[in-house]
């Protein structure tokens, strides 16, 4: 019997899919575009593993149509004549509940998985996707922590617990896994990610923005989401900077292009042109290009964080698949999943058409609909820096609608937190200025 590189027994029905598997552990916990290996590995070799993983690789496609491109794969793995180890076939049967829907189970198995065998970062990996697109950073950082004993010297898990760290507010804790896992291995961009995160919080934006330029170099053969998220928390670093000439560079070269057909780097893409345009800058016409792949999406209903941003891009372009990609959410909302059920019906619903109404300049009607899904944000999934683009439309809905104290109220505290950004005290200014405080707006500059 063979093993991975982690150390984990695999059984395979060709010794050539060892290689092919070792780039799916690897480039999985790496964020590297060599995990797509599996599928030449899984060519040649029908040993449930590899099958398994094939299958997962096209789940992450996160479109209406992965389940029917993962299913040959599932079924070959659970159909197999290779007789499987147990954490194998348990890991199979992850992968089949997740292709099937059933989250909740398919988390359940890699929880156990990773209590069994602490050094399948596969698992581990993977748990945290299903737990991040569900709001649970608590459980993040619970796995995590179960595998530090036994795997403590692969710097991937460090930039995991970094990431789950900074996702439970404790910045502290999140910044030393952070670099612990850089001292281990410097081209580790997940840890670079999360310790970008810590930095835009605690309003150290020059800090991260050089911090970022010098780890960029090692961004190299990553997975397009990778690549284009580093780049893009770069961007946020530049905008709030007052860099906007950086800023449309990033987004020209580096955040959209990659992979215009995959979910993420649209997500990405919307997310930036989204904040460009609330900091007051011209975007031209970079909508109607995202939008063109967005329409694309109007079926897909696959995580409500994503249908959100489809729908905002989609409705900036002032494309009417927007109405069409609306009624597909509010049908969709009816009758979810299980395990997803309030995500759909008592967040993503109302922000929805809270968004609608701010890309078509209906403020009031933004302002109600975002302010009853703001509260309970984090079920939809997505990091904190990527929803506080929901809050900073709900923002600019208040203050077009005359809302004037109230956005006070926020801004001030949020330039507290941010003394360094630029963005923030325009904005501010801006309020103080309406608010008949003149003499307020100037101190800013």
């Amino acid at each position: 019997m063979s093993t991975d590189s982690l150390g984990n027994a695999v059984t395979l029905q060709d010794a050539r899919g060892l290689a092919g598997l070792n780039d799916f552990v690897e480039g999985f916990i790496s964020s590297e575009a060599r995990a797509a290996n599996i599928l030449e590995a899984a060519a040649i070799d029908h040993s449930p593993l590899v099958q398994a993983c094939a299958a997962a690789l096209h789940m992450f496609a996160e479109t209406h149509d992965a389940p029917r491109d993962a299913r040959p794969f599932i079924d070959g793995a659970l159909n197999s004549p290779v007789k499987a180890t147990p954490r194998e076939q348990r890991f199979a049967r992850a992968i089949a509940a997740w292709v099937e829907g059933d989250v909740a189970q398919s988390l359940a198995l890699l929880q156990q998985q990773v209590h069994e065998h602490p050094r399948d970062l596969v698992a581990l990996k993977l748990a945290h996707y299903h737990l991040f697109n569900a709001g649970d950073s608590p459980g993040m950082l619970r796995v995590a922590l179960a595998a530090l004993p036994a795997a403590g010297d692969v710097a991937y898990l460090h930039g995991m617990l970094a990431f789950a760290w900074e996702q439970c507010h404790l910045l502290e804790q999140a910044e030393a896994a952070a670099r612990k896992a850089i001292a281990l291995r410097r081209k580790e961009p997940w840890a670079h990610h999360a310790l970008a995160h810590v930095m835009l919080t605690q309003g150290r934006l020059r800090e991260g923005h050089d911090f970022l330029a010098e780890v960029s170099p090692t961004w190299t053969g990553l997975n397009s989401f990778m690549a284009t998220h580093n780049w893009w928390h770069q961007a946020l670093f530049a905008l709030d900077l007052g860099l906007h000439d950086e800023v449309l560079a990033l987004y020209d070269r580096q955040v959209w292009g990659v992979a215009k057909e995959y979910s993420q780097d649209q997500i990405n893409a919307v997310s930036l042109l989204a904040r460009l345009e609330l900091a007051g800058v011209d975007v031209g016409g970079r909508w109607q290009d995202v939008a063109s792949y967005l329409a694309a999406r109007v079926d897909d209903q696959v995580m409500p964080f994503l249908d959100m941003q489809y729908l905002y891009g989609l409705a900036r372009a002032g494309r009417p698949e927007a109405d069409v990609l609306m009624r597909n959410i509010e049908a969709h909302a009816a009758h979810p999943p299980a395990h997803s059920k309030d995500a759909w019906q008592r967040v993503c619903l109302p922000a929805c058409r809270g968004l609608l109404a701010h890309a078509r300049g209906e403020w009031a009607r933004a302002l109600d609909e975002l302010g009853q899904a703001l509260p309970r944000l984090t079920e939809i999934g997505g990091s904190h820096a990527q929803r506080d683009l929901f809050a900073q439309v709900h923002l600019d809905a208040m203050v077009r609608s005359g809302h004037l104290a109230g956005a006070q109220h926020v801004l001030q505290q949020q330039l507290r937190g941010q003394p360094e950004s630029l963005r923030l005290k325009r904005q501010a200014a801006g309020v103080y200025a309406s608010l008949g405080l003149g003499s307020l707006a100037t101190s800013f500059f």
